[in-house]
């Protein structure tokens, strides 16, 4: 957990705003809405499964 908070501590604003100028000229603006589409999906998917196992669990102990 303490490692994660240093990683997070040593991204700032400038270092963001590069990654976004990167990720822009990588995929085009175009590809972008697309991309988090395919991201949010995928988010979704794992939350449910996630919630599908923890459910199983909860009923195993029944």
């Amino acid at each position: 957990m303490n490692s994660l908070v240093i990683y997070f501590g040593l991204i700032g604003m400038p270092q963001v705003i590069i990654i976004i100028v990167v990720i822009l000229l990588l995929f085009g603006g175009r590809k972008i809405p697309e991309l988090m589409r395919g991201l949010g999906s995928g988010i979704k998917e794992f939350k449910n499964a996630a919630k599908e196992e923890s459910e199983e669990k909860l009923e195993e102990k029944k």
